[in-house]
């Protein structure tokens, strides 16, 4: 639901000289999350595939593990000023036989696209929550499948091609399959639609599997790959220190830099196969 990109006039100039026309611009809009009608935090992410954004983000903290704790995903309350739904409230029912949630979750506040939600303190903040390890995941990945990772999530973003102005966020399997894309204002938000269309398709842990993202690797994006079942990651981009960290710890791949024949292994380098 939601308007995906928008028009807009703009003044192009190009070699001194200027004209007047139409760009494409991707669309940004404020999207509440709530857990069994209660308001739980708001993100700023492009419409579509919104079920999958909450649903993921909720895997991210650790509250769902499994296909099974999610009863429901529906729109509700949020009217525009002419009394139609603007389809930016989602409402996420849970089985009622989970533990309720920590109440340190509902961060009732802005979060912004580009850094999605921050303020994990320390290692400590996933340690206690994770459901799977990836450290024994079987996964073996050549370096020319890696290299050729950052070109399929290009090509298969098609939002970006219209407006440029989208993260991207895939998973592959070892052989390099592409079996989900997702694009989104935010890095964070791609992420968790990706995870949140695997869980609600039932495919948590997903095991033998390559996270591909565009920009950098932060903690949080870590931290989401890790809590999923995902045991490697790669960015186009350099990864945090807190980033490596995390992965070192749990027995993440990590990489970074992946741009043409080049790329640095940070961390879980024995899964990565020389040519």
């Amino acid at each position: 639901m939601g308007r995906v990109t928008s028009r807009r006039k703009v003044l192009r100039i190009r070699d001194g000289v200027a004209d007047r026309r139409q760009d494409t611009l991707a669309v940004e809009e404020p999207m509440e999350i709530r857990v069994g009608g209660r308001p739980l935090t708001i993100t700023m992410r492009t419409p579509g595939d919104d079920f999958d954004l909450a649903v993921g983000f909720l895997v991210g903290e650790g509250v769902v593990r499994s296909a099974d704790d999610v009863l429901a995903a529906r729109y509700c309350a949020g009217t525009d000023d002419d009394g139609m739904n603007t389809y930016n409230v989602v409402d996420v029912g849970l089985d009622p036989s989970l533990p309720p949630i920590d109440p340190s979750l509902e961060r009732n506040f802005y979060t912004s696209s580009s850094c999605g939600l921050c303020g994990k303190a320390s290692l400590d903040a996933v340690r206690t929550t994770l459901t799977w390890s990836v450290a024994d995941d079987p996964l073996r990945i050549s370096v020319e499948t890696l290299t050729a990772l950052p070109g399929q999530l290009r090509d298969a973003q098609k939002v970006f091609d219209r407006t440029g102005g989208l993260h991207g966020a895939a998973l592959f399997t070892a052989s390099g399959e592409l079996l989900v894309v997702r694009e989104d204002v935010g890095r964070h938000n791609a992420v968790d639609k990706v995870i949140g269309h695997a869980v609600r398709n039932g495919l948590l842990p997903l095991r033998e599997t390559v996270l591909m993202v565009s920009g950098r690797a932060s903690f949080e994006l870590v931290q989401k790959a890790v809590m999923a079942g995902i045991p490697a990651l790669a960015a186009v981009s350099a990864p945090s220190s807190l980033a490596v960290d995390l992965a070192e710890e749990n027995g993440l791949t990590l990489v970074g830099f992946l741009r043409g024949s080049s790329m640095n292994v940070y961390a879980g380098a024995d899964r990565v196969l020389l040519d």
